[in-house]
């Protein structure tokens, strides 16, 4: 309990003091946003802080920190050191930097602004990446809620039935202009998000029946089946620590603010928000089960937990409530990235977007993608969706310190998580069986072998990234850091 409630005071304070300090070595001023300049009516639209506040929660909320941080409790306490530390050193930073760039880019996609920083070799690189990944988030997050409504209906086998209409609202939602339904209902359900994870919260911390772990009763690792922290705990918890896909949402919002000054509030805030979300669920997933192999048997991450927690907690409440976070929530955010995907091909191609016709150009063909990825199974994509996202993380942390280069103010704030993130995603490729670790156990080499090669590797890796960095900026005329 005490731990508890000392990460979520960090948070707040992390905000405060390391948030205003991000936007200082950012430097916003009082130019004319893109939403002012340009207002097409379909994707640059000026609307109020509170409602691009949500939005954005949402987008880059959905079920990531909850299945995410549920998965993370598997490791113990030491998750909410990750949670706390990511969030406020990392996935803040890079939110508000991937939105506050963009806006400085008259609202450009992540794989523009990483082409303009990084140069065309990873301009091209970003393009596919990103569309290849934004697609695939599409599919994880249609696939789920299209799974719980075929439990929760009389009739089973009607999943194929949700899946399909799922995927038509998101043609709507993808196509229509962002004010349109994303700007009118997604405030209520960022909302809806907010209470339950205040509610859960609530209940798990002042009720006798639920014992919170502290720090001082161990940090060892108590995942049951025995997977290493490094680097596993830093690809599982992504939503709620650092994630690259709000890298590709962050645009999104960034073409709907009115005043470069509401970027901390906007990007950075909802970070530590989805944050203490985060700790949470966490939180939950260590106090509501007798210990991490009862999390496990009961199928951490899926959505039959997060439904029994909030049934329990909250009663009638909650399960409504649950329903909404596991059928709704996901779903908003799968059509935010079938939208940016959308976005960041018309970037590409220079295809205008006001156009209804240049709009459905990009959207049919990457619906239609999107419905037969759809039929491979779920685990699959789930397991490539999370080495990608942080990838796509760690490449935009080094887009942001070039850019913070560039302009001679303290790159520092996003090389170091650059190279922290470079170390994990290498690492994670070597080790992950659903990467190089299945060639290492079918040549038959044991993990007392390869882990310690891979994690030598993560570190020569993160290393050759700097090292690149440090070239490229000399070679440019890197600019004295102020």
């Amino acid at each position: 309990m005490v731990t508890f409630a000392i990460c979520i005071t960090v948070l707040v304070i992390g905000y405060i003091l390391y948030g205003r300090f991000t936007e200082k070595v950012f430097g916003p001023d009082d130019r004319t946003t893109p939403a002012v300049e340009i207002n097409d009516g379909t994707d640059f639209v000026p609307m109020k802080e509170w409602r691009i506040f949500l939005i954005q929660l949402l987008n880059i909320a959905g079920l990531g920190p909850i299945f995410g941080a549920l998965n993370g409790a598997l490791f113990g306490p030491v998750v909410y050191i990750w949670i706390v530390l990511g969030t406020i050193l990392a996935g803040g930073v890079h939110d508000y930097m991937s939105g506050m760039i963009s806006m400085r880019n008259r609202g450009s996609s992540v794989s523009e602004l990483t082409g303009k920083y990084l140069g065309k070799t990873m301009l091209q690189i970003m393009r596919i990446f990103s569309v290849v990944l934004l697609v695939m988030i599409g599919v994880v997050f249609s696939k789920g809620p299209a799974g719980l409504l075929d439990m929760l209906t009389p009739a089973s086998g009607d999943e194929p039935i949700w899946l399909y209409l799922i995927i038509a609202y998101y043609f709507i939602a993808t196509f229509l202009p962002v004010d349109k339904i994303i700007g009118k209902a997604y405030p209520v359900f960022g909302i809806a998000l907010l209470v339950m994870a205040l509610g859960v919260g609530c209940v798990i911390f002042f009720s006798p029946s639920y014992t919170m772990p502290e720090f001082w009763d161990g940090m060892a690792n108590t995942h049951p089946q025995g997977i290493p922290v490094w680097p596993f705990l830093f690809i599982t918890v992504a939503c709620g620590a650092i994630s690259g896909f709000h890298s590709t949402q962050s645009p999104i919002m960034a073409r709907c603010c009115t005043s470069e000054r509401q970027g901390r509030r906007i990007f950075y805030g909802a970070m530590v928000a989805e944050g203490i979300i985060a700790m949470v669920w966490a939180a939950a997933g260590m106090s509501f089960y007798e210990d991490a192999q009862a999390l496990l048997a009961a199928g951490a991450g899926v959505n039959a937990v997060v439904f029994e927690i909030c049934r329990t907690t909250l009663g009638k409440a909650g399960s409504f409530l649950a329903m909404l976070g596991v059928i709704a929530c996901p779903i908003t955010s799968g059509d935010t990235a079938y939208r940016s995907a959308r976005l960041t091909l018309a970037d590409w191609i220079g295809l205008d977007q006001k156009s209804m016709r240049n709009r459905l150009i990009l959207t049919v063909p990457l619906l239609a993608v999107g419905t037969l990825i759809c039929q491979i199974d779920y685990a699959v994509v789930w397991r490539y969706f999370s080495w990608s996202n942080q990838t796509l993380a760690m490449i935009m942390l080094w887009t942001a310190a070039a850019y913070l280069r560039k302009e001679g103010r303290n790159h520092l704030i996003c090389t170091i998580p650059a190279i922290f993130m470079s170390a994990v995603t290498s690492t994670y490729f070597l080790v992950a069986p659903e990467c190089l670790g299945m060639l290492w156990s079918r040549l038959g080499i044991g993990s007392q072998t390869y882990y310690p090669i891979a994690y030598a590797a993560g570190a020569v890796f993160a290393a050759v990234c700097l090292l690149l960095f440090v070239s490229i900026g000399k070679r440019n005329g890197m600019k004295k850091t102020t």
